[in-house]
């Protein structure tokens, strides 16, 4: 591993590192904040992942969630969205390719060689952090946009792995929406019966573990209606028996103005069921 940035925030450090990571098959960065408490003693984490077009600095630099994982004692860590590199296959739209991994594990050509988000950030990512920096087995996850929906799919489909989820403004209905069918088409390939293994209305009828799932969703959010559609999760999740808290927040958008708005809630959330 190399470590390409280091800055002191709130008593802790804010780094940046980049590492082989052979599930991508390519070098890949991700960030973490070490709270102070992690000078003296293990710390839980919580994963972040991010939306479309991002990379691990968007929420290091527009979320201001180092001040209150500071005063709770959480590290958190902040992967890239996709893998990277002349030799990784891309689109030359915004919601396909890099920047848009969708945290899935492709299967089409000529995404499957390297586009295996999922196995990064539940496997190898965590195993890799958990080695290297003071750091529990304790893990939260949460993301936005792309970064929620892989959130509340990744929970789902990993019974016992995580202490909490949550996420603000997620694709929540993927194999229904615009940005999930485009990235599932080229991803899985047309036979739609293999999207289900990723699609949180699919999972959470079926899941064996029931943490609450905590969303947060700006109604005055741009892709609200197309993309997004929250009250279809809403209504997968009422009759599966699975609690929600669905926070709709008049005024807020997509932007990173609205998850600095209330990230704090979503720190609290995974201490809170750190027991």
């Amino acid at each position: 591993m190399e470590r390409k940035e280091t800055h002191a925030s709130f008593g802790g450090v804010q780094e940046v590192w980049r590492h082989n990571a052979v599930s991508l098959g390519v070098k890949a960065n991700f960030a973490i904040y070490l709270p102070p408490q992690a000078k003296t003693e293990k710390v839980p984490v919580l994963y972040w992942l991010s939306g479309l077009t991002c990379t691990e600095q968007n929420f290091i630099g527009k979320a201001g969630a180092q001040r209150v994982a500071a005063e709770l004692g959480v590290a958190i860590v902040a992967p890239d969205t996709s893998p990277r590199g002349v030799e990784v296959a891309d689109d030359d739209a915004y919601d396909l390719g890099q920047g848009a991994g969708f945290y899935i594990n492709a299967t089409q050509e000529p995404w499957a060689a390297h586009y295996r988000m999922y196995d990064y950030v539940v496997t190898e990512l965590p195993a890799l952090i958990e080695a290297n920096f003071p750091v529990t087995q304790q893990r939260g996850i949460a993301g936005h946009s792309m970064g929620g929906f892989g959130a509340i799919m990744i929970a789902l489909r990993n019974p016992g792995r995580y202490r909490s989820v949550s996420a603000f403004s997620p694709i929540v209905a993927p194999t229904q929406v615009p940005w999930g069918e485009k990235a599932f088409s080229a991803y899985l390939g047309p036979d739609r019966a293999s999207w289900a293994a990723y699609d949180p209305l699919e999972l959470v009828r079926t899941a064996t573990e029931r943490l609450p799932v905590l969303i947060d969703q700006g109604l005055a959010d741009q892709f609200l209606k197309e993309q997004l559609r929250p009250q279809l999760f809403q209504a997968a999740a009422q009759n599966a028996g699975q609690e929600l808290i669905l926070n709709l927040r008049p005024d807020y958008d997509h932007s990173y103005y609205f998850i600095a708005s209330f990230i704090a809630d979503h720190l609290r959330h995974f201490v809170s069921k750190l027991g």
